[in-house]
C-alpha cells in the first residue's frame, strides 16, 4: 500500500531547482507521484523518507531538507 511522505525545504530559490527535485524525486524506485513546491513536497509511493532525502540532497543545490 502507498503511503504519502512530506518533506519541507529551505533555500529553493528558482522553478528550475523546483523541476530538479521533482524529476530527482520521480526517479526513486517506488515513488508514485510527486507534488514539488518551494517550500517542500508531497510524495506518495512505497518508498522510505531517507532515500527521497537522500535524492534530494545528491543534487547539490544547498538545499535543506527536513
Amino acid at each position: 500500500m502507498a503511503q504519502q511522505v512530506s518533506l519541507g525545504f529551505s533555500g529553493v530559490t528558482s522553478v528550475e531547482q523546483v523541476n530538479q527535485i521533482t524529476t530527482a524525486l520521480m526517479m526513486v524506485d517506488g515513488v508514485e507521484s510527486a507534488e514539488v513546491g518551494q517550500h517542500g513536497a508531497e510524495v506518495e509511493g512505497r518508498v522510505k523518507r531517507d532515500r527521497l532525502i537522500a535524492a534530494v540532497n545528491a543534487l547539490k543545490l544547498g538545499i535543506k531538507v527536513s
